[in-house]
C-alpha cells in the first residue's frame, strides 16, 4: 500500500444512505438519488455493469493499453472522477502500487476485489470538491457529460485545477452521442439519428452533451497549459478495412447494442413522454442500422489533456 493513504472522511461530502435506494422502472434498476436529483439517467443493474466493463475494455483497445496519457513518471495520488465499475482505477492502481488512487462515483457499485492502494467513495460530483489544494498528480474525468449539470462545468474544471499539484495533469474522455456517418448515408430520418436527437433533447436544459467537442476551450479557459486534444471515430460495427480498427468496431458494436437500450429507457419515457413500446421499436431499428456496415456510422470520442502550471501564482 502507498505510504499516504486517504482518510475515509477526506475530500467529499458523504451521501450517507441516500445512494443505496433503488427502484425498478421500465424493466431496469435505477438509483433513486440519481433520478430524483437528475444526476444521470443510466440504470445501475448488472446489465449496465457488464456494459461498462465492455466499454472499458473497448477503450483499452482504442488506446492500445495506455491508461495515463500525460507524461507522469511516478504519480503519488490520482483521482478518478466517475469510476463506474472501477476498471480504469483498478488497472492504474495495479500498475502503480506506490500510488494512492481514489475513485468517486454517485453509484455505490463495488468490485469483489480491489487493489490495496485503491479507495472508492460515493459522492455527487456536482457538489464542489472539498479536497485540499495541490492534492493530486493526475485527475481523470471520463464519460461525465451526462452526469455533470451544465451550470456546474466551469466550477468543475476549476475544482480539478485547484486540487492538482503544480505541474499535475488532467485527462478527460467524452463520447459525443450525436452519431455520424463517414459516407454521409445516414439521414435525420434514420432511427440511429433519431435516437441521437432524442437522447440530446432529453437532457436539454440540464446537461450539456456538447461538452466533448469543446473540451480544449474549456481546459484553456480554466487555466490549463500544454493542452492537447484529439477526436477518434468509434465505429458502430466492423466497417473499416484495417484489422485493428475492425477489431475496435466489433468491440464497439457490442457496447453500442447495449447502450442504445440502457441509455434510452428512462429519459425517452420519463422526460420525452414516449411509450415503452415506441422506445423499444426505435431501439430495435437503431440497433439494426448500427450493425449495418453500409452506413459507416460512428460516435466521435474526444480526448483532452492539460497541465496545471508550475507557477505558484496560479491556483
Amino acid at each position: 500500500m502507498a505510504s499516504n493513504p486517504f482518510r475515509p472522511e477526506e475530500g467529499t461530502n458523504s451521501l450517507d444512505s441516500e445512494f443505496l435506494r433503488t427502484t425498478w422502472l421500465y424493466g431496469r434498476l435505477f438509483q433513486d438519488y440519481s433520478i430524483e436529483n437528475q444526476v444521470h439517467y443510466a440504470p445501475c443493474d448488472q446489465h449496465e455493469v457488464e456494459r461498462n466493463d465492455i466499454q472499458h475494455n473497448l477503450l483499452q483497445r482504442v488506446f492500445e493499453g495506455r491508461l495515463i496519457f500525460p507524461p507522469i513518471a511516478r504519480p503519488r495520488r490520482i483521482l478518478d472522477c466517475g469510476y463506474g465499475t472501477a476498471g480504469w482505477a483498478s488497472d492504474v492502481a495495479d500498475q502503480n502500487p506506490s500510488c494512492d488512487v481514489l475513485g468517486i462515483d454517485v453509484n455505490p457499485w463495488q468490485p469483489d476485489t480491489v487493489p490495496s492502494n485503491l479507495y472508492l467513495k460515493v459522492d455527487d460530483l456536482n457538489r464542489r470538491f472539498t479536497f485540499d489544494s495541490h492534492s493530486f498528480d493526475l485527475v481523470q474525468s471520463r464519460m461525465m457529460a451526462s452526469g455533470i449539470h451544465s451550470n456546474r462545468w466551469t466550477d468543475y474544471m476549476r475544482d480539478i485545477l485547484r486540487v492538482l499539484r503544480p505541474g499535475g495533469w488532467c485527462q478527460m474522455i467524452e463520447l459525443y452521442y450525436n452519431v455520424q456517418s463517414d459516407n454521409g448515408s445516414l439521414t435525420n430520418e434514420h432511427a440511429l439519428r433519431r435516437w441521437s436527437r432524442h437522447y440530446i433533447e432529453s437532457h436539454a436544459g440540464l446537461k450539456d452533451l456538447g461538452v466533448p467537442f469543446r473540451l480544449e476551450a474549456m481546459f484553456r479557459a480554466a487555466g490549463f497549459v500544454d493542452v492537447e486534444h484529439r477526436m477518434i471515430q468509434l465505429p458502430t460495427c466492423a466497417w473499416l478495412t484495417d484489422e485493428r480498427n475492425n477489431e475496435i468496431g466489433a468491440a464497439m458494436s457490442e457496447n453500442v447494442q447495449r447502450m442504445l437500450s440502457s441509455l434510452a429507457v428512462y429519459p425517452f419515457t420519463a422526460k420525452l413522454g414516449m411509450t415503452p413500446e415506441y422506445v423499444q421499436d426505435l431501439v430495435k431499428q437503431a440497433r439494426a442500422e448500427a450493425r449495418n456496415p453500409g452506413y459507416k456510422a460512428y460516435f466521435p470520442l474526444y480526448v483532452c489533456i492539460g497541465r496545471k502550471s508550475r507557477s505558484r501564482s496560479r491556483r
